[in-house]
């Protein structure tokens, strides 16, 4: 389980104790270093948009479950329109 308190993500175990904490954004800076690391000195390209979807596929799949599937209720949590959301969900094969 995991709770959000200040953009930092606290994940517990099933007894309560936590077992990490870190923000969104070092998650994030991790990977993208990881990645930077595997090019082995080559440049990336398109790398904005790789990311973008990377973290938003997840996003809806993720926030998508949480309101049971309910379109409008995912569009307010995500502060999207519902035609924009619809549009998000079929580029990722969510709908």
């Amino acid at each position: 389980m995991s709770t959000i308190k200040s953009n930092v993500i606290q994940m517990t175990s099933a007894a309560g104790d936590v077992t990490n904490t870190a923000s969104l954004k070092e998650a994030v800076r991790d990977s993208l270093e990881k990645y930077f690391n595997t090019l082995d000195g080559n440049d990336p390209s398109n790398l904005y948009n790789m990311v973008l979807q990377q973290i938003e596929q997840p996003l809806m799949e993720i926030v998508m479950e949480h309101v049971d599937g309910n379109q409008s209720r995912a569009a307010e949590c995500m502060g999207l329109n519902r035609g924009t959301l619809r549009k998000k969900l079929k580029m990722y094969d969510l709908l």
